[in-house]
């Protein structure tokens, strides 16, 4: 189970649910959100494959020496580039967009759930702050990245948590490795990654 801890000060929690073949035997996974142990909603059927191809591009993006590492020196900004930054005709100069691109979204379970039903997602926000130079004359814009994390319950309410690079990683092999448990396995989508399926989550509470 992955949990996080918001910046209301409540806990989300989001558990792995098999999902199961006419035999009965597991092959994928869908969320089931809970926060402060209160339902929340299940969103995501069959989300596991994606997931566990994020966990490979957010080691990817950490791995020393990457084209995201060069980009940005400091660890905790280390995420993988959006496919709008990356395609063809796209603007060079990233430092002043507005736009927070998705990481991931899990809005529904099921084609038939009324829209609003639960939803998860994650979006990558850039901040800036302008650090003057000592003397006062100049300076220079200081970027830095990190992973917002919104979950919505049918109610309306959300809550909210702000991730560095290592704390989305952690949160993302936790719940490959509960996906594993649970009968659904996504090795062969790590296999060329610094993520091991083989890490036993440590059932940590990141704080943010």
């Amino acid at each position: 189970m992955g949990e996080l801890r918001c910046v209301d000060g409540s806990r989300l929690e989001v558990i792995m649910v098999p999902v199961r073949d006419r035999a009965g035997t597991p092959y994928e996974v869908t969320l089931e959100l809970r926060v402060d142990g209160r339902s929340f909603g299940v969103v995501g059927e069959r989300c596991g494959y994606s997931l566990a191809t994020l966990a490979r591009r957010v080691a990817d993006a950490r791995a020393g020496g990457s084209p995201v590492a060069r980009a940005w020196p400091d660890p905790a900004d280390r995420f993988p580039e959006p496919a709008a930054a990356t395609a063809p005709g796209a603007s060079e100069d990233h430092c002043f967009g507005t736009r927070e691109p998705e990481l991931f979204a899990f809005r529904r379970r099921d084609r038939a759930d009324t829209p609003g039903t639960a939803e998860l997602r994650c979006t990558l926000r850039t901040s800036y702050a302008w650090l003057s130079a000592p003397d006062h004359h100049g300076g220079e814009w200081r970027l830095s990245r990190r992973a917002v994390v919104e979950a919505w319950g049918p109610e309306g309410h959300g809550v909210r948590a702000v991730l560095t690079s290592a704390e989305l990683a952690d949160l993302l092999t936790t719940l490959v490795v509960e996906a594993r448990l649970v009968g659904a396995d996504y090795r062969d989508v790590l296999t060329s990654s610094p993520v091991s399926a083989r890490h036993a989550p440590s059932g940590a509470i990141i704080d943010c």
